[in-house]
């Protein structure tokens, strides 16, 4: 099996919500959207977001309803004291401060207008 990208799907409320808070302060861009629907990207290739607005018809049955939660999208970064510095400044909600755990990640959370929560991290030697 060869795997050409990934993205990760998050069925949301508000999805420009989401859309331009990945753009604002992640460098993300939106390469589609529609009614209830965007997907953004970045020129690196990380990984795609696909947001989906709860309740839209083309979701299987089960899932149109349901809100994301409990998902963590992580970012490994190079300089996590810039990154926390830079979304600080830019006003994004710090929602976990900085911390290291024993294993050797250090890490911090911010959360977006609908729940998202995106870890940044940074690996250290334990």
């Amino acid at each position: 099996m060869r795997i050409s990208s990934s993205a990760v799907s998050l069925t949301v409320d508000d999805v420009p919500a989401s859309s331009k808070f990945l753009a604002t302060h992640f460098g993300f861009a939106e390469r589609m959207s529609a009614d209830g629907f965007a997907s953004l990207g970045r020129e690196d290739g990380a990984v795609d977001i696909v947001f989906l607005r709860r309740g839209l018809e083309v979701l299987p049955a089960e899932l149109r309803d349901r809100h994301a939660s409990g998902t963590i999208v992580a970012f490994v970064v190079d300089d996590l004291d810039a990154e926390h510095d830079r979304l600080r400044a830019e006003g994004a909600p710090i929602t976990l401060p900085p911390r290291e755990e024993p294993w050797g990640e250090r890490l911090f959370m911010v959360t977006d207008p609908n729940g998202i929560v995106y870890e940044l991290v940074e690996w250290v030697t334990p």
